[in-house]
């Protein structure tokens, strides 16, 4: 019998075309791109299926339409394939869908408050003030001693997201961020580049945005999971209504610990692990982080009556 682990990705996943195949053959699809246009006062689905990318890209637009692509394949994959999986995770963002899926939280709430979130974001650090950049090749020990050697008081780098032991994403200033880029390339990195994101996600740059999504979150009640959700930022630990609030605002600020996440649904017995959003980014990461899993998406019509087929068989 297969365990499944179902996973969500978040901002980065984003493309233009985002969700269209998929809502043009799925009504729950569909209900959920209503709700979101509804609950939130605009068009979100000429925004996932027209972009232009420019638009889609900012922060604001971004978040937005990643966890409603996300929610969509999820409903969209319910209608087809009813199932309850052993556990789920979200990368960074892709934790709201996860929280809704499981039943923590509804839509009225999960969308007002992923739009709050991703403004929080958006005016947190000035344009320019902050950036990202990816780190491909090196250890996170060795990672971790070039963050303090470009940091400087007032100037400061840190590792952001753990992806793989050697896909890393550091975050901070935008002069530390690129002195780590450097340090990166002459050590050795298969590659150092910073990242098209204008806000340094999950980086202390963003302590403003954290006190401010915690004052927002005092307003959602959150109900225990249905099914267990493993943080991102305490992958030992799972979600429960009363760790909801401190977690997803230590999410903020704290690094994105995926490796250990993926590893830990794998401890728990996963064998197959479904992509539910936007992009098989996490697909490729989970490949590299334990080779022996069965790896499913759904993002398209094609993809999800492949991983239908395959959970009806």
């Amino acid at each position: 019998m297969i365990r499944v682990g179902v996973v969500f990705p978040g901002q980065g996943a984003q493309y233009v075309g985002m969700g269209k195949d998929l809502c043009e053959g799925s009504a729950a699809a569909g209900r959920v791109f209503r709700e979101a246009g509804r609950l939130l006062e605009m068009d979100v689905a000429d925004l996932c299926f027209q972009g232009p990318q420019e638009r889609l890209s900012l922060t604001v637009f971004t978040q937005i339409a990643v966890l409603t692509v996300d929610i969509a394949c999820w409903e969209a994959l319910r209608e087809a394939a009813p199932m309850t999986p052993e556990v789920m995770a979200g990368h960074s963002l892709g934790e709201y869908a996860a929280l809704y899926a499981a039943g923590a939280v509804t839509l009225d709430d999960v969308f007002p408050l992923v739009k709050a979130r991703a403004e929080y974001h958006q005016r947190a650090v000035p344009v320019g003030v902050g950036a990202m950049a990816a780190i491909v090749g090196l250890t996170r020990e060795r990672v971790d001693a070039i963050c303090r050697e470009a940091s400087s008081p007032g100037t400061v780098v840190a590792l952001a997201l753990q992806n793989s032991s050697n896909q890393l994403v550091v975050s901070g200033h935008t002069p530390a961020v690129d002195a780590a880029v450097e340090m990166a390339a002459t050590a050795g990195a298969l590659q150092a580049v910073r990242l098209p994101i204008s806000v340094p996600c999950h980086s202390r740059l963003l302590d403003p945005t954290a006190a401010l999504l915690a004052e927002r979150l005092r307003s959602v009640t959150f109900e225990d999971t249905a099914v267990p959700v493993i943080p991102n930022c305490d992958p030992e630990v799972f979600y429960t209504r009363d760790r909801a609030t401190a977690l997803l605002t230590r999410q903020i600020t704290s690094p994105v610990r995926w490796q250990e996440t993926v590893e830990r649904m794998v401890a728990l017995g996963v064998d197959t692990v479904i992509e539910v959003g936007p992009g098989r980014i996490l697909s490729g990461l989970s490949k590299r982080i334990h080779r022996g899993l069965k790896l499913l998406n759904v993002e398209d019509a094609a993809s999800l009556k492949k991983t239908a087929d395959f959970l009806n068989s």
